[in-house]
């Protein structure tokens, strides 16, 4: 007879449980987002997202020089422009404001990798992420005419030093069309961490505050997923894989966990998850009203993240998650 297995036998001290921890989080798993906007020693903080600011780009500096001391590889940055208009002149102007952000962060700090998001909502005067048809008032984006002012924000983005391009509008064709446009400018070598399968969801609230991108009218339906839908997921996904996404992004990430497993069962490209604002803001929300403990709340879910089959994520909870994992 074979002896019982006893599975609490390797839960009874801290330390065995450390050595047969299937997934652990590190700093190294981690970008931090952040929202530049134009001015200087501008820090807004946005009323739903507390720890959360809208800065200018010397501050943007100093919290770059502060991630990357902290051991975070990596930011995203979002640009809100001084002015929108249909075109969205400000995501693609080399003298955009994601583009001043990024090349002041890595003339100071050349190491820390710039992750660009490349859309158009926080950009056009009508707040979705592209051209309209003239009269338009459903949000009804028009996708050919759309890529080309993405290629046009990537290749800018990409000489204003950004070292990865995200572009995150679910426009079809959009990588085929970023690829090009980078590799005609010289950027082969400049990776894409594409957007994939980003849903319709209720949990963006907080950040189109942050980002100052809300829809003027209409919905963004007819271009982000149904959040009923995974097979259309793994669609999504094997159509940017094809097209050349060097990296594939999942958001949100926690009511969506279900589709980053599915997602890196089927690929062995990296696999980012984004902790989006609305989970932020829920944990921040119970955090103030001491309703949960924040440490151990933030640390799991991230941690669930990982488990679900993220290598990367993104989350606005990264340098307190940094410090409490050297606590």
């Amino acid at each position: 007879m074979f002896p019982i297995t006893r599975p609490r036998r390797l839960r009874q001290h801290p330390q065995l449980r450390r050595m047969v921890r299937e997934n652990v989080l590190t700093a190294s798993d981690l970008i931090y987002p952040l929202f530049a906007v134009p001015g200087e020693s501008v820090a807004k903080e946005v009323t739903s997202m507390p720890g959360v600011y809208q800065l200018s780009v010397d501050k943007i500096v100093d919290e770059a020089k502060e991630v990357y001391d902290l051991g975070i590889p990596g930011i995203i940055l979002f640009g809100i422009p001084e002015d929108k208009d249909k075109d969205a002149t400000g995501a693609w102007h080399d003298c955009g404001i994601v583009q001043k952000a990024a090349t002041a962060v890595k003339a100071a700090v050349p190491d820390l990798i710039v992750v660009a998001d490349t859309c158009l909502c926080e950009y056009t005067d009508h707040g979705h992420c592209g051209y309209l048809e003239v009269g338009d008032l459903t949000g009804k984006v028009l996708n050919d005419p759309t890529l080309e002012l993405l290629k046009k924000t990537a290749v800018s983005q990409a000489k204003a030093g950004a070292d990865i391009i995200a572009p995150s509008g679910m426009m079809d064709g959009f990588v085929t069309a970023i690829r090009a446009g980078l590799d005609e400018a010289g950027f082969t070598d400049t990776p894409i961490l594409s957007y994939a399968a980003k849903y319709a969801s209720a949990y963006y609230g907080p950040f189109r505050d942050a980002a100052e991108s809300s829809p003027q009218f209409g919905d963004r339906r007819t271009y982000q997923m149904d959040p009923g839908n995974a097979k259309e997921a793994l669609k999504e996904v094997e159509l940017d894989i094809a097209e050349g996404a060097d990296m594939l992004m999942v958001k949100p990430a926690l009511s969506y966990m279900d589709i980053i497993w599915r997602v890196k069962e089927i690929t062995n490209l990296p696999v980012a998850a984004y902790n989006v604002s609305g989970e932020y803001s829920m944990v921040k929300a119970a955090a103030l009203n001491n309703w949960i403990d924040e440490k151990k709340v933030v640390l799991e879910t991230l941690t669930s993240f990982k488990r679900a089959g993220a290598d990367l994520i993104l989350t606005y909870h990264a340098k307190d998650a940094v410090r409490w994992l050297a606590d």
